[in-house]
């Protein structure tokens, strides 16, 4: 199993992994989505909302906020030591009194822990009219989003099949193809029909191609096919921001790693219990 990267910076990633089954790269990308822990903002105590929206909708905005996440500073409550009573190893807390007229922005959230303020300070929550109050106090924690969909670390995190374009000695270069492919992957090169260098992970095997090529009325078979790697496979990672891209790769493989431990520790004690 290999991978290699195409770009990567801590909010994006573009990435090949090669010598994985299907299994391992849905395994791979669920991981990423739903297992890796972040803080999100879970209890809201409103003091004061004079504002156009109700304190639930209000709540639900916050939520959705994306916080910095120290995870070697954070445990979740169900592992803490207080038991998840919400100490500042389980839960960072935030305050927000804002009068208007003005608009409410996440940057007015205001950490206890600076380490984790809002990703982004330019995030708008609430707008407020003159005599408009909202005074709040918020508590976030650590889960992940199999839990709920704002504790996912990715905004972006998918894969497809490395395509495979193959063109036989039958193509005439009359260029119907190249100009049917949306991606621009294909050009006309001499006598023949080639591949873009570099362009090919674009392909998204649309085979618009291939129908142009039968349209031409010689044969019955296409002289471009548009096929896909069963084993390597092309992944967009893009981060919310509370992660970086690699911390989250690193996290997701981890867990993958644990479960098929667990997975063969339990096999292996199912296998010692028939032999009994």
């Amino acid at each position: 199993m290999e991978i290699e990267f195409a770009s990567l910076d801590d909010s994006l990633a573009r990435f090949t992994l090669s010598g994985a089954s299907t299994a391992f790269a849905n395994a791979f990308r669920r991981a990423m989505i739903g297992e890796v822990p972040t803080l999100a903002i879970e209890d809201v105590r409103i003091y004061d909302n004079t504002s156009a929206l109700f304190d639930e909708m209000l709540a639900h905005r916050l939520g959705l906020i994306p916080l910095k996440t120290d995870l070697s500073s954070y445990s979740t409550q169900d592992t803490c030591s207080c038991g998840g009573a919400g100490c500042p190893g389980c839960t960072a807390t935030y305050t927000l009194s804002v009068e208007g007229p003005r608009t409410v922005m996440s940057s007015d959230l205001i950490p206890q822990d600076p380490k984790t303020a809002p990703v982004y300070d330019n995030i708008p929550i609430v707008k407020l009219t003159k005599g408009q109050k909202l005074v709040i106090e918020a508590r976030a924690t650590l889960n992940t989003g199999r839990a709920h969909a704002k504790w996912q670390p990715t905004l972006v995190c998918g894969y497809k099949n490395h395509p495979v374009v193959t063109i036989s000695d039958a193509c005439d270069a009359c260029g119907l193809c190249v100009d049917e492919c949306p991606r621009g992957i294909l050009a006309v090169k001499g006598k023949k029909v080639q591949v873009v260098p570099g362009k090919l992970p674009d392909c998204s095997m649309c085979r618009l191609c291939e129908r142009a090529c039968l349209s031409t009325g010689i044969g019955d078979i296409p002289a471009i096919a548009i096929s896909a790697e069963n084993d390597r496979f092309i992944y967009m990672v893009e981060s919310d921001g509370s992660l970086p891209v690699k911390e989250i790769m690193n996290r997701a493989l981890l867990f993958v790693k644990e479960q098929a431990d667990t997975l063969e520790q339990q096999l292996g004690e199912l296998s010692g219990d028939e032999k009994k």
